[in-house]
């Protein structure tokens, strides 16, 4: 990068406009802080960019947002610290702690040498991030470059894509790489469609998958595949709901297996046993005293059922006699 380009970085910076830096970096599916084809990161603010070249941190306030290709982050002040591009950590390596380790302050400037690394992203207030087919919002993200792990906090936590919504109490975290996410704090993952699913849990971590447009050129788009769910685990299909200590649900199949002080209810009948298979497609439940592969010593524990039988309505429309004699009331 050339030399001129500090002149025009300030420049931008007193109008408080727009911060366009090609930067070199880690390759990451999210977009950001990656290659994303070479396509610039642009910072924007009102309230401006303040370049702090000692810390090695640019920080965006007011409306604040980062844009790389058809990825963005928004917050009300978003803080992205670099690194010379020479200073790139060995695949596995930990993040250096840049407050904890500042660089020197005789350092040469880092465009003097051709480009420079963006290792983390931190978006304080009204945070959205966004790819081209997931949005994630909170009050607080950080997200680590070289790990490619995004971590969102704060209140209203949700996770919107075209077919899915999370919500958690706690915490969203994000491994790119995996394509994991981890909800954490009475979570909730809801399916979207004819016949709506919902799985809950203390901790629900999802599995997605990508696919390409309906048409030549379109994004790729995400979906949960899978949910894996630990803790108050329940399942709402239909007219089924299913509690259990634990649950993973395919969502490409419609199959949950729920494990540990299980239930099944619909309406006022009540099934309980240790493992339980429900199809969610069809509305068809198996419940079990043990998961198949379960050793067993001894006899095997019984499943329970407790069925209420439908309260039949006299054909005259009056109310059923009680066993005295007497009308009900």
């Amino acid at each position: 990068m050339k030399r001129g380009f500090a002149a025009a970085l300030m420049a931008a910076i007193i109008a408080g406009g727009i911060l366009s830096a090609p930067i070199a970096h880690a390759q990451s599916a999210l977009g950001l802080a990656g290659n994303s084809d070479g396509k610039p990161l642009n910072i924007e603010a009102e309230n401006g960019i303040e370049w702090q070249q000692n810390n090695h941190v640019y920080i965006a306030r007011g409306h604040a947002k980062a844009t790389r290709g058809d990825t963005s982050v928004t917050a009300d002040t978003l803080y992205a610290y670099y690194r010379p591009a020479a200073a790139t950590p060995q695949a596995g390596a930990a993040t250096p702690a840049l407050r904890a380790n500042p660089p020197a302050k005789d350092s040469a400037s880092p465009f003097d040498n051709g480009s420079t690394q963006v290792y983390r992203i931190e978006a304080q207030g009204n945070v959205v991030f966004a790819t081209a087919s997931q949005t994630a919002y909170g009050d607080n993200a950080v997200y680590d470059v070289d790990q490619t792990v995004l971590v969102v906090t704060g209140k209203d936590l949700r996770i919107v894509t075209p077919t899915d919504l999370v919500t958690a109490r706690d915490s969203f975290e994000w491994y790119d790489q995996r394509q994991i996410g981890v909800a954490r704090g009475n979570a909730v993952a809801i399916r979207h469609g004819p016949s709506e699913k919902t799985i809950k849990g203390d901790v629900l971590t999802t599995e997605m998958t990508k696919s390409d447009g309906a048409k030549p050129g379109d994004p790729q788009t995400s979906k949960i595949s899978k949910v894996d769910a630990q803790g108050h685990v329940i399942l709402i299909s239909q007219d089924q709901i299913a509690h259990g200590d634990a649950g993973v649900y395919n969502l490409e199949t419609g199959i949950a297996t729920i494990s540990g002080h299980v239930s099944l209810t619909r309406g006022e009948n009540e099934l309980r046993g240790q493992y339980a298979v429900v199809d969610t497609n069809t509305n068809v439940a198996r419940l079990l005293s043990a998961p198949p592969s379960a050793q067993m010593t001894g006899s095997r524990p019984r499943v329970e059922g407790l069925l209420i039988p439908r309260k039949q309505e006299p054909a005259d429309g009056t109310t059923a006699p009680a066993a005295n004699g007497q009308r009900k009331p």
